[in-house]
């Protein structure tokens, strides 16, 4: 803030044209620029479905990781059992990342098959 208004001054004076005399009549316009920002990617992170991971260590996970209730958790495990995939959430990319890392790491040291993927949305 403070260099905007230092620019500002320094612009109003050299727009005036009075070259530090104090003469000038001329006007300025100071237009402030924005620097336009652009909304991160965003990805899906999912589960899917195997024949050996239990239904209630999806439960776990589901709530463990991705902060979902037992209703909702339950809701999820059943769409990856009936449709082999479902989703746990949409986070940027490195959200996404460590969620899948976090869920893969606890099924390899709990010894289930149960993968977890991320995809842009």
């Amino acid at each position: 803030m403070l260099f905007d208004r230092v620019m500002s001054k320094e612009t109003r004076r050299s727009d005036e044209g009075d070259n530090g005399t104090g003469t000038g009549t001329g006007t300025g316009v100071i237009a402030k620029v924005r620097p336009k920002t652009k909304r991160p990617n965003l990805y899906r992170v999912l589960l899917l479905n195997d024949d050996y991971t239990p239904m209630e260590f999806v439960v776990h996970v589901l709530e463990r990781f991705f902060g979902k209730d037992r209703e909702a958790a339950t809701r999820i495990m059943m769409h990856v059992h009936q449709h082999g995939v479902g989703e746990c959430g949409v986070y940027t990319y490195e959200v996404a990342e460590t969620k899948v890392t976090q869920v893969m790491d606890f099924a390899r040291k709990h010894q289930h098959p149960l993968q977890c993927v991320m995809e842009r949305k």
